[in-house]
Parts: C-alpha cells; structure tokens; sequence
C-alpha cells in the first residue's frame, strides 16, 4: 500500500542521530550536514518505489554534495521480517549503486520516529542550520520510474535551499512504501 508523506514543517530542526554506516563508522549528523545544508533520506533496499528511482536518487545526491549539501541514506524497515533490508545487504546495495553519501542502519527505528518517517523513498531537506526547507518526493515517478525528463523536484528543491536558505512554498509529498515497523509486544 503506497503512503504519502506529510507538509513541510519549515523550519523544523533535524533530530540528531549516531548511526552505523556500511562504510564501517558511526556517523552523526553533524558528520554529514553540509555548508549550506542537509539531505536525509529514508530508503530501503526492496522497496519498488525506491529501487525504480535509485540511479536518479544517486545522481542528485552527488550534484547536491558538489553544492555543499551533506548527504546521508538512513534504512529502518524491519530486517527480521523484510531480510532483503539487512545490513549485509546494504552494504551490496550501496557497493552496486555507487553511492557517494553514508548508508545508514536505523535498527532500533528510532531516529525514522524521530524524524516522522512514514515511508520510502522519504526526503527531508535541510538548511545550514538544520530547519527544514524541503519534504517533498524525488520527481513524479512512481513504482516506475517516470520519463527522463521529468521535473527534478528534489534537486531543485535543495539547490534552491543551498543558494538561497529557503526551499519552495509549495512541495509535493513523496509517496512510497510504508517504513516496515517492528512489532511492538
């Protein structure tokens, strides 16, 4: 079932966090955040919305770094029941893509909670003092990507946000697969 994100909350600070990477290291937001801001992104490796748009997902992400925007991709979906999300296999995931940014592991999902995450792919952009400026979707694509020429949302959103410290008024909610909570006894 496809869930659509919230309205931007402008200026809403980013929840601090202290993450496992693929890489091998811990990071902290403070680690990522870039000169003029921050995109978090909630992704998850078996996700069809997120796997139809991950080449475009890493070319944003690498044009946004080259603007002084930090970068990071935070999975929380449940592993036990979803082992396509496993750690081992976002490490593979990330070596196939090429990403450029942290991949990081949310296994207690505190940090989607903190962050209201409802689903994937979600992205929240921030400015260089970490209020939120963009929460909105990628581009129109769907489970299937969407043409190439299909209007860069996102990016456009963000680089607005770096030049500028504002992002657009009016956003497009991301729509994706629901974050696969754990169960809670």
């Amino acid at each position: 079932m496809a869930v659509e994100t919230p309205i931007c909350d402008f200026g809403w600070t980013a929840p601090d966090f202290a993450l496992p990477g693929v890489d091998g290291r811990s990071w902290r937001l403070a680690d990522i955040k870039g000169e003029r801001g921050v995109l978090v992104m909630f992704i998850c490796n078996h996700c069809p919305y997120v796997r139809s748009v991950i080449d475009r997902i890493v070319r944003d992400a690498k044009e946004l770094q080259a603007m002084g925007i930090g970068v990071a991709a935070i999975s929380s979906n449940d592993a036990a029941t979803y082992p396509e999300d496993s750690f081992d296999n976002m490490k593979r995931v990330a070596a196939r893509e090429g990403f450029t940014f942290p991949y990081l592991y949310d296994e207690s999902q505190a940090v989607a909670r903190a962050y209201g995450a409802v689903c994937t792919p979600e992205f929240f952009g921030f400015d260089a003092e970490l209020g939120l400026q963009y929460r909105g979707r990628l581009d129109a694509s769907r489970k299937e990507a969407g043409p190439v020429d299909l209007r860069r949302d996102l990016f456009l959103a963000m680089r607005q946000v770096a030049e500028t410290g504002k992002g657009p008024a009016e956003q497009v909610p991301s729509m994706g697969c629901s974050i696969k909570w754990k169960d809670v006894a």
